[in-house]
C-alpha cells in the first residue's frame, strides 16, 4: 500500500471507531472501555500521519511503534467490549479484523525500517 492508501485506511478506522463510540450504552463501563478505544483508535491514523513527517528514519521508526501499539491497543478494547457482552461480537468482527491486519502492516513496517537502520 501507499502511504496516502494507508493514511486513508488509517482515517477511515479512526472514523468507524467514533461512530462505535457514540453508539455505545451511557453505563460507567461502557463509557471507560468505549473512551480508552476512542483514544488509542484515532490515535492510529494521527500517529500514522505524524510518521509520514518524520524527519529520520529512527524517528520514523519510533512512531511507527506507537502505531503498533494503538492498532493492537484498540483490538484489544474491541475484544473486551464483546466479551463483556455490551457489543455484540458480530457487530464488531469487520473492525476487530481491521485493527489486526493495521497491526500487522505496522508491526511488519516497523521490522523493515529497523532493519534498514
Amino acid at each position: 500500500m501507499t502511504p496516502d492508501e494507508l493514511r486513508a485506511r488509517t482515517k477511515s478506522f479512526a472514523l468507524r471507531v467514533v461512530k462505535l463510540y457514540r453508539s455505545l450504552p451511557r453505563s460507567a463501563d461502557a463509557q471507560v472501555m468505549g473512551t480508552q478505544l476512542l483514544r488509542c483508535g484515532t490515535s492510529v491514523a494521527a500517529n500514522y500521519r505524524a510518521s509520514c513527517r518524520a524527519r529520520s528514519k529512527a524517528e520514523f521508526a519510533a512512531r511507527i511503534g506507537v502505531v503498533v501499539e494503538e492498532a493492537d491497543e484498540s483490538g484489544f478494547w474491541l475484544e473486551m467490549l464483546a466479551e463483556t457482552g455490551i457489543v455484540r461480537m458480530a457487530l464488531l468482527k469487520e473492525l476487530l479484523q481491521e485493527s489486526k491486519e493495521l497491526t500487522a502492516i505496522f508491526t511488519a513496517t516497523q521490522h523493515t525500517v529497523r532493519k534498514r537502520m
